[in-house]
């Protein structure tokens, strides 16, 4: 039993590294249209600014979640807050937008050991009756950096350029780094030590997870559906690879005999595939089509993640008394609702309705999160926290990813690869009505996985 020092100490740095990461991603997001100025990138280019950062982190972060088992999870979390500054001082001084996709990649490999340590050394000195709480405290970290960032950095990018928005990120992650030395004690938490990490595994998921995503960005052409095919190809091979040897760098065995932990990681998986471009559009939307300074905009986008901050610890300490399939579901009910009606979006929408409508979605994906990644750590043994953390972040970002190559799809099929200017309004307007109706339908699916996971009482305890 850990005392309590170490647990204020873990939840202490674990918060700290919880806010950094989606304060800077969604004050970069404020700042594409500022981006995409300098650069002169057309839509589909600018997508993968967000994307590459997820990309990296979605290949990297199932290795590093069992490198951190074997070799101890505390080395790979310092680890990943030193990587991820670096890259964005990197990123504030890039000549060119190649470099600063470069730079955005090595932010997704820093991300990645933050992510697939911080919810597993959690899981690791929090008994199950404070599991919740504590999860839900460093989930609403999340979400005050996702309310912080567009508004600070609609700011830096209107006053200072975008490259302030890095800058600043970097210093932040100075202070994470500080904060996590001098808290962060103790012992490593490497319950899998001595076994080995399964190299071929890795890179078969890395394979999959890159061809299929840069093929959906290409799509519709011929060697979009090829990349696809490989991809599809690889994770076929990456899948009965990982059931039949050893030391697997991802436990699908997990997923055929625990039914709670495979439903919780698909309700996950589909939750943010449906949800995650939702900010992403409208960034661009209230910029072009508004034409919102990009602080406006940024104060916009805060009702969503004000609203999950607030309610998330709320949701995680109500998991650790009621079951997280009822609350889980609820949420995503919740937050189909929001998205169906953002699939009425027209040029004359008002700010108020977005803004209620943006904290509706906050709502729904408060009472999901924090429930179901309870659910998610609570249904495995302790060898296994730093796989199941992993996947946690993997299906968050696999999530994210498949969302954002959606909304390159639809991009390329209703507007091609041209910028954003006034002409093009009415494809964008399609564009975005016909995502937000993709993810509707995606969400309601995300229930019925939801509900089918089962109960966890008894699990993990």
């Amino acid at each position: 039993m850990a005392s309590d020092q170490t647990k204020r100490s873990v939840l202490f740095a674990a918060t700290t590294a919880s806010f950094l990461t989606p304060f800077m991603g969604t004050g970069v997001n404020v700042a594409l249209p500022a981006i995409q100025a300098e650069f002169r990138l057309d839509a589909i280019f600018l997508s993968w600014m967000a994307t590459s950062y997820l990309l990296s982190t979605a290949v990297f972060i199932v290795p590093f979640g069992r490198i951190a088992d074997i070799h101890g999870r505390k080395k790979i979390f310092l680890l990943g807050i030193t990587v991820f500054t670096l890259s964005c001082v990197l990123a504030s001084c890039v000549p060119n937008a190649v470099l600063l996709l470069v730079s955005r990649f090595i932010q997704g490999l820093g991300s990645a050991m933050i992510f697939a340590t911080g919810i597993a050394i959690l899981t690791s000195v929090f008994p199950p009756h404070e599991r919740g709480r504590a999860i839900g405290i460093t989930i609403a970290a999340i979400y005050i950096g996702l309310s912080i960032g567009p508004f600070a950095g609609g700011l830096l990018t209107r006053h200072l350029g975008w490259r302030s928005v890095f800058f600043v990120s970097a210093l932040l992650g100075l202070a994470a780094m500080y904060t996590t030395f001098r808290h962060l004690k103790g012992e490593e938490w490497a319950e899998a030590a001595g076994e080995k990490l399964d190299m071929v595994g890795s890179a078969l998921y890395a394979g999959a997870i890159v061809f299929v995503m840069h093929g959906l960005s290409v799509l519709p052409s011929m060697l979009g559906g090829l990349e696809i095919g490989l991809g599809l190809v690889l994770a076929i091979l990456f899948a009965r690879f990982e059931l039949r040897t050893k030391d697997p760098v991802f436990e699908l065995r997990l997923f055929v005999s625990n039914r709670v932990f495979a439903f919780s990681s698909l309700a996950a998986l589909i939750n943010y595939s449906a949800t995650f471009a939702l900010v992403f559009l409208l960034s661009l939307y209230l910029q072009y089509i508004k034409a919102l300074p990009p602080d406006v905009a940024g104060a916009v986008l805060v009702a969503q993640p004000v609203v999950m901050a607030l309610f998330s610890p709320f949701a995680g300490r109500l998991s650790d008394r009621v079951e997280p399939q009822k609350i889980a579901s609820l949420g995503m009910f919740v937050t189909a609702l929001g998205l169906v009606l953002f699939s009425f979006i027209s040029q004359s929408t008002s700010l108020g309705l977005i803004i209620a409508n943006l904290a509706l979605v906050g709502f729904g994906f408060a009472m999901f999160s924090s429930p179901n990644t309870n659910a998610i750590m609570s249904s495995v043994e302790k060898k296994h926290y730093g796989i199941a953390s992993g996947t946690v972040g993997a299906m968050r970002l696999i999530g994210q990813m498949l969302s954002m190559g959606m909304v390159a799809l639809v991009l390329s099929v209703f507007m091609g690869r041209v910028e954003i200017v006034p002409a093009n309004h009415h494809l964008f307007l399609k564009s975005m009505r016909t995502a937000f109706t993709i993810s509707t339908v995606l969400c309601v699916i995300g229930i019925f996985a939801s509900l089918a996971r089962g109960r966890i009482r008894g699990r993990g305890e």
